[in-house]
């Protein structure tokens, strides 16, 4: 395959930007719990940044570099967002009870850890998972 001039411009671009939107999407991750945000916004960016991958680059490539299977991701983040909310209930509390806690870590000094931040790691997974096993399913249908 030849690549055009504006394919250059892109995938030099494309490299940039998705660890520029990675980051900001882990950041939406991390802030949810206390301002605008979370696992679902957080997952539709990091999607969002995959998607950019697809664009600048063919399937084929995108796959080598990030051979996870989307659809098990999914299923892993249904999964965790379950368990969170019957662990509550195995220790005779509410379905999602959310409890919290502050520990010192080396780089951010005193962090507050909450449960709800183990519910939107399995809505983040569940999101990107599912987004993208759409998206690849889509860009895989040849007629």
């Amino acid at each position: 395959m030849k690549l055009k001039f504006t394919d250059v411009f892109l995938q030099t671009a494309a490299k940039i930007l998705v660890f520029i939107i990675l980051i900001f999407s882990v950041y939406v991750l991390f802030a949810g719990h206390h301002n605008p945000g979370g696992g679902f916004i957080g997952g539709l960016i990091t999607s969002s940044a995959l998607v950019l991958l697809y664009l600048a680059f063919d399937l084929q490539s995108v796959r080598n570099i990030i051979p996870f299977p989307f659809n098990r991701i999914a299923a892993a983040g249904v999964i965790t967002s379950v368990l969170t909310g019957t662990v509550s209930m195995l220790l005779d509390l509410p379905f999602l009870f959310q409890s919290f806690t502050y520990v010192n870590l080396p780089l951010l000094g005193k962090t507050e850890i909450a449960s709800a931040l183990a519910f939107d790691l399995g809505v983040y997974m569940t999101v990107v998972g599912t987004t993208m096993t759409i998206i690849t399913s889509i860009s895989e249908d040849k007629k």
